[in-house]
């Protein structure tokens, strides 16, 4: 039986049991350089995906996504010079 104060303690895994547990639940786990993403409720490389999102799209998201967390106006300047861009592509296409 478990003890509720059993619960309050942190799990210490071996170099080699988190490598086996990070490589099994994928890319998610672990944010390289940060962790601007990790907070999310929804990964902005997942929404990406799931929504068949192109190169300029993507960035858009991805800067819109994390501004008040890594890059502050800097970043929302990104997302709107992506944007520039995509409006350009856009409308030469029609």
């Amino acid at each position: 039986m478990v003890k509720e104060s059993d619960m309050n303690h942190e799990l210490t895994l071996t170099p080699e049991a988190k490598a086996l547990l990070e490589a099994r639940l994928g890319a998610n786990t672990k944010q390289v350089g940060g962790a601007h993403y990790t907070d999310k409720a929804i990964q902005p490389w997942d929404y990406i995906l799931a929504n068949d999102l192109g190169y300029l799209e993507g960035n858009i998201v991805k800067y819109v996504s994390r501004w008040k967390d890594k890059g502050g106006i800097e970043d929302l300047k990104k997302a709107q010079h992506y944007l520039q861009k995509l409006i350009e592509v856009t409308e030469k296409t029609k």
